[in-house]
């Protein structure tokens, strides 16, 4: 299932004996696309105090307004604290890791590092665009910074991300929705973070492998309507453009 970033700010995160907070950003890595960690406001229960709360925990869920983790409040309570105005470093990683007893996501040939989920799954071949990220200090960037950055085209601007649409299973950034309003009045694009040629992060700039007249003619995004396999394979068909669903 596809959910935007969107949506799922402000979500509660249940615990196995109460609810701990809700959702304010996603922590994703820039190599993978891939969401790492939920950044989470403990509210009045632990005042002043945010938690990052990684997808390994979570658990499965059709509600629109609570993700429940495998989790106690006490086991987030005495986690490693967090700043989350600074970036975060492999050290914090591997403390973060080592204190619930996961394995390392950067060490091995699949998204989440053994296995291509963060749960448990059964092992398949990994994806040549699936390559982790190399073992030094990660580069993990705020969904909300994020969004707001600039679209270029290979022949101009196209517009600027207005949200994420993120893979529940895998939590891969599967898509960029793209707000168009200076370009292409009154019309959304989803673009996929596999068709980026090069992202300026000093410039907040996504450059695409695309023109400005392909996605003109792509089909059409609506933004009021889930985005389904049959529209995925209709864009990545258009595009001519390997699918990752395969």
């Amino acid at each position: 299932m596809l959910r935007a970033a969107s949506h799922l700010k402000g979500m509660s995160i249940a615990a196995s004996d109460g609810e701990i907070g809700s959702v304010q950003d996603l922590y994703f890595d820039d190599s993978t696309w891939t969401v790492r960690y939920l950044v989470v406001d403990t509210g009045t229960w632990l005042p002043g105090r945010q938690v990052i709360i990684s997808p390994r925990s979570l658990r499965p869920t059709t509600a629109d307004d609570k993700i429940p983790v495998a989790l106690s409040k006490a086991q987030v309570e005495n986690s490693p604290s967090i700043d989350v105005d600074r970036p975060v470093d492999r050290q914090y990683e591997e403390e973060y890791s080592e204190y619930y007893g996961y394995p390392y996501y950067w060490t091995g040939p699949y998204r989440w590092g053994a296995t291509p989920y963060p749960g448990e799954g059964p092992l398949i071949e990994p994806r040549a665009t699936s390559a982790m990220p190399p073992s030094g200090d990660p580069s993990l960037r705020s969904a909300r910074n994020v969004m707001g950055y600039y679209i270029e085209a290979l022949d101009g601007d196209i517009g600027h991300v207005e949200d994420f649409l993120v893979d529940d299973n895998e939590w891969a950034i599967r898509y960029m929705i793209v707000d168009t309003r200076n370009w292409w009045p009154g019309k959304k694009v989803v673009v996929s973070p596999e068709w980026i040629k090069r992202v300026s992060w000093p410039d907040s700039r996504v450059y695409v492998d695309l023109t400005k007249s392909a996605i003109k003619e792509s089909p059409a995004y609506d933004p009021n309507r889930p985005l389904e396999r049959d529209y995925e394979g209709r864009l990545f068909g258009y595009y001519k453009r390997p699918n990752y669903w395969d």
